[in-house]
């Protein structure tokens, strides 16, 4: 439902395109890790992923399941919380690795939180914590690099910046591009540090790619 909605949702707000490497969505059974820059963005990439025939279980910020509705819809839909700087932290990826064990792809920010940067000009993904290290290493699932560009246009900067953009978009309907890059699986020799490095590569490759279809500035580090 989470992923229906978005696709029906972002073509209000803006002109989503999508391209992969592959020339089709991800298997199932995969983690998919996307850059996180703004707000709007997880429904700009469910609504790309849906396009593609992947309707994932996403691994999000334990707040949103106090917002009314739609931290029901969450539960209802098997999607899992993050506690961040928490002891039950550990539980999120747990329950990661039970869904790719049944075959349900997981969305993940491999980042962890947004960007402190102000406008909207795109910048490369930020370093990423370890738990995608963990959950690759303990499953043995491939990784597929979802890079997208554009959502900071549609909800970016201080709160009231976030719903001049929101409440505007319907008129300015920015263009947004979601890219996936090739799968790619983790070496069982590689280090932790090799092992993001790489993922890391992977998705600023991703992003790189989105940011080109818009013809968008970028900065030079994703702070």
């Amino acid at each position: 439902m989470l992923s229906r909605l978005a696709d029906a949702a972002v073509p209000v707000f803006g002109r989503l395109g999508v391209t992969t490497d592959a020339g089709f969505g991800p298997i199932a059974g995969s983690i998919i890790i996307a850059n996180h820059t703004s707000l709007s963005d997880p429904a700009v990439v469910l609504a790309a992923l849906h396009r593609l025939g992947t309707e994932p279980i996403v691994l999000a910020a334990a707040g949103l399941w106090h917002v009314p509705l739609l931290g029901c819809v969450l539960t209802r839909e098997g999607h899992i919380p993050v506690h961040r700087h928490d002891p039950r932290a550990a539980q999120a990826l747990q329950e990661a690795q039970a869904a790719l064990s049944v075959g349900r792809s997981v969305l993940l920010y491999p980042e962890g939180g947004l960007p402190h940067r102000k406008g909207v000009r795109e910048a490369p993904p930020r370093p990423f914590h370890p738990g995608l290290f963990h959950l690759a290493h303990a499953t043995g699932a491939q990784i597929v690099p979802v890079g997208q560009a554009g959502a900071r246009a549609l909800a970016s900067g201080s709160p009231l910046e976030e719903v001049a953009r929101l409440l505007t978009a319907p008129l300015r309907r920015p263009r947004l591009h979601v890219h996936l890059g090739g799968p790619l699986r983790l070496e069982s020799e590689q280090s932790q540090a090799q092992a993001l490095a790489v993922t890391h590569n992977a998705l600023t490759q991703a992003w790189y790619a989105a940011a080109q279809q818009l013809g968008a500035p970028v900065l030079l580090t994703g702070r």
